[in-house]
């Protein structure tokens, strides 16, 4: 008898867990497609559903959301900040996330109260989507579609960043950007603009970035250097035009 009851016990278990499974993979199934085509270590939609903490995160946040949507932000934030403690990712209830998200690793991220979210946008480890000073109402970034954001970036204040946007490593970004750009720098400088150099710049490629404030002093150097060479040659032409004005009293 006993043993019947742990046996059911144990059926009862599995099939609750493999319908959170089917229900959590239909309806994050853009997000579990995203990590698949972004993430070349996700091996199957199981592995992505079972271990991936960025999944995780985004499911506590959406049921934080509604939540936090239905007026119930003490338990909204009870939520979000236990998804925080195992997830290492804090994402505000507030904050209004479209489809096919990927967090990649996670560590680190922290999405605004007021922060808007596109489709398919990429965020790597250690971003920051956050306000300045403080001032109520909209104060974090609105990311377009298709945005990828680097490994530490910081993206700051009530500042629209556009539909295509690729944001390097580390990058601190505090104005508007426009779509079809790549951002690089602190503070962050535009690159790249509508698939057009705005500099010696590069496709976002973490261990292959741009440097404009590199890229700049670079430039004024080879500008000193020209002047030095001009200056060397006019004062090289004044001692030959002494040399003849000399050589032309002395006969």
């Amino acid at each position: 008898m006993i043993e019947e009851l742990l046996w059911g016990l144990a059926v009862l278990v599995l099939s609750v867990a493999a319908l959170k499974i089917v229900v959590f993979g239909t309806v994050f199934r853009h997000e579990i497609k995203a990590t698949l085509e972004r993430d070349p270590a996700a091996s199957g939609p199981l592995t992505v559903l079972l271990t991936y903490p960025g999944l995780h995160a985004l499911i506590a946040y959406r049921m934080a959301h509604a939540l936090h949507g239905a007026g119930l932000r003490f338990p909204a934030r009870v939520l979000s900040q236990a998804s925080r403690f195992f997830t290492g990712i804090e994402i505000h209830p507030g904050a209004r996330i479209g489809k096919g998200l990927f967090i990649d690793h996670g560590m680190g991220v922290v999405i605004g109260e007021t922060s808007v979210l596109g489709d398919n946008v990429t965020l790597f480890q250690g971003v920051t989507l956050g306000g300045t000073g403080k001032d109520k109402g909209k104060r974090h970034p609105t990311l377009g579609n298709n945005v990828t954001v680097g490994a530490g970036a910081k993206v700051l204040g009530n500042i629209r960043i556009g539909d295509n946007v690729s944001i390097g490593a580390n990058a601190v970004v505090i104005r508007d950007v426009p779509p079809n750009s790549t951002v690089v720098g602190v503070p962050g400088r535009i690159a790249r603009r509508e698939g057009r150099r705005t500099s010696e710049s590069a496709d976002l490629d973490h261990g292959n970035l741009p440097d404009p404030l590199q890229q700049a002093l670079e430039r004024l150097r080879r500008e000193v250097h020209k002047i030095e060479h001009e200056l060397r040659e006019g004062h090289e032409s004044q001692e030959r035009q002494r040399e003849r004005r000399g050589d032309k009293n002395a006969g």
